[in-house]
């Protein structure tokens, strides 16, 4: 910029693009100074363009930048409807205009308000896929085009059904069907995001009530106790001395204290009745039920000593 006083010319710098925009204390005043900054011509733009890529000029990319920020400002409120915060979306979208100037080519016949877009979008479509629910409910391409394009669809078929005095929330055969035609994707695709975007997430384990009580959450009854670390090292450890170590700690027996202990407890009969009583067993070894009740006591201490140093 130069200003002319009598017969001497005097060269002015232009004002730092990064100054253009104050701080501000809130978003209204933010979006109300964006909208008020001048916008670049084709000559500028192009002429601030071949300087960034030429020679890396801050100050070109600044002049750049500013020009555009209303773009993002009326973009980002186009996502409004997924309650997600304006300030927010308005961020995410400065960063892909920023990348958007560093990619562009002023060379390819095209303003950076037509290259810039998708940039934006696709910064603010990444942030919404990420914030707006705890879990992704978009991962795939076909996923991503379904969640931006099945609320607006259904919002207008919600709009036509208005129309004709009949409410509901949930999508007919039909307009499934011409969803999944308009879209290119499969009918299966289209009842899956709508069940997804329909629901909501649920804490597995809720903190605790303000009263101090324990909250009632689905990891109370998700949760799989037979795969737990601690529960598969002690089934695995029963399943050892149940096979193994009660072999081991009945041929430390004496032969008549080990069929004794088979006979009362191991054999099984075939209607899943129990085995010899004492009195059984005191006739087969012609002494008293209570000599045989001693002689199990004595075997099960013994068998008990040996399965404690096995484990």
């Amino acid at each position: 910029m130069t200003i002319q006083t009598g017969s001497a010319t005097t060269a002015l710098a232009a004002p730092n693009p990064w100054m253009l925009v104050p701080p501000l204390g809130n978003l209204d005043a933010y979006i109300s100074a964006v909208n008020r900054l001048p916008l670049l011509t084709l000559e500028e733009e192009q002429s601030a363009a071949r300087d960034l890529r030429a020679n890396n000029d801050l100050d070109a990319a600044g002049r750049l930048v500013m020009s555009h920020l209303r773009l993002v400002v009326s973009i980002s409120r186009q996502y409004l409807g997924y309650g997600l915060p304006h300030g927010d979306l308005i961020q995410e979208g400065n960063v892909g205009l920023m990348k958007a100037v560093k990619r562009f080519d002023p060379d390819q016949g095209v303003r950076l308000v037509s290259y810039a877009m998708h940039w934006i979008k696709a910064e603010i479509h990444e942030y919404i896929l990420k914030n707006w629910r705890m879990v992704k409910v978009a991962t795939t391409k076909a996923q991503r085009k379904l969640f931006f394009n099945l609320r607006s669809m259904k919002q207008r078929f919600q709009a036509s059904a208005a129309n004709n005095d009949t409410h509901r929330n949930t999508l007919s055969e039909q307009e499934i069907d011409l969803m999944a035609d308009q879209l290119n994707v499969k009918r299966e695709e289209v009842m899956e995001m709508e069940t997804r975007m329909s629901g909501g997430d649920v804490l597995l384990d809720p903190a605790p009530s303000d009263d101090g009580e324990q909250a009632f959450g689905p990891i109370a009854y998700l949760a799989d106790a037979t795969h737990e670390p601690t529960a598969m090292l002690e089934s695995r450890q029963r399943d050892v001395l149940s096979s193994d170590g009660i072999a081991t700690a009945l041929s430390d027996l004496d032969e008549r204290s080990r069929r004794i202990v088979q006979e009362r407890w191991l054999n099984v009969n075939d209607d899943g009745s129990g085995g010899m009583t004492l009195h059984e067993l005191a006739a087969v070894y012609g002494v008293s039920a209570e000599r045989i009740r001693q002689i199990e006591s004595a075997a099960m201490k013994k068998m008990k000593k040996t399965l404690i140093e096995y484990a």
